[in-house]
């Protein structure tokens, strides 16, 4: 019966650094995303996405497409200068394990098991900017396909900071009915090297 208590108690312990650390980390990325409209400008991208595709008439989705063009560009805008703001955040405060699951203190246990997510909201940055840039010449369906998982993605990142790569990739199947694989390999080519190249970095 002992080893049970002493079980419990480690768990309950485990537990609470758990929340300690996660209620950090949220409170540090919505201090620095509160500036902005990021998450807003993304929801009514996502659902003005599909009302275009489903609008039958020409000329109105025409016009649906110059209005998203113009909201794709001012996204951009907004998380190039968050990404821009975060890299100054001490690096001691923007190491993620890359553990599938919530350790207290893993980065630090495991530094080697790290990413940096001042790199890879760098990354995000690019990759959002590329697409909607659009020099492949892509068709709005298309573009529109790409940036969505490339937001999708920057998203999992955020959850992925804030509480770790498993609860992530739940809330993405969640809210999305998509996977974290799926996003991963619908976001641009240049986007999917760079993030997997940072993954597989011994380095911090």
């Amino acid at each position: 019966m002992e080893w049970m208590l002493v079980g419990l108690l480690l768990a309950v312990g485990v537990q609470a650094f758990n929340r300690k650390e996660q209620a950090e980390r949220i409170a540090l990325l919505g201090q620095h995303l509160r500036r902005y409209q990021v998450e807003s400008l993304m929801g009514q991208l996502t659902e003005g996405y599909l009302r275009a595709l489903d609008t039958p008439d020409p000329e109105r989705q025409r016009q649906l497409w110059a209005a998203l063009d113009n909201m794709e560009l001012e996204l951009n805008r907004q998380f190039a200068a968050f990404a821009n703001d975060f890299a100054q955040v001490y690096s001691g405060q923007t190491q993620v394990s890359r553990l599938a699951v919530a350790l207290p203190r893993a980065a630090q246990l495991f530094p080697k098991a790290t990413f940096d997510a001042r790199e890879m909201f760098a990354i995000h940055a690019k990759g959002i900017a590329t697409v909607v840039a659009n020099e492949a010449n892509r068709s709005h369906r298309d573009k529109a396909f790409m940036l969505t998982a490339e937001l999708y993605l920057m998203q999992h990142t955020c959850h992925w900071f804030c509480r770790s790569k498993n609860v992530a990739s739940a809330r993405l199947l969640a809210q999305h009915k998509t996977s974290y694989r799926q996003v991963l390999g619908a976001v641009s080519a240049d986007t999917r090297r760079a993030y997997e190249r940072l993954m597989d970095s011994d380095s911090i």
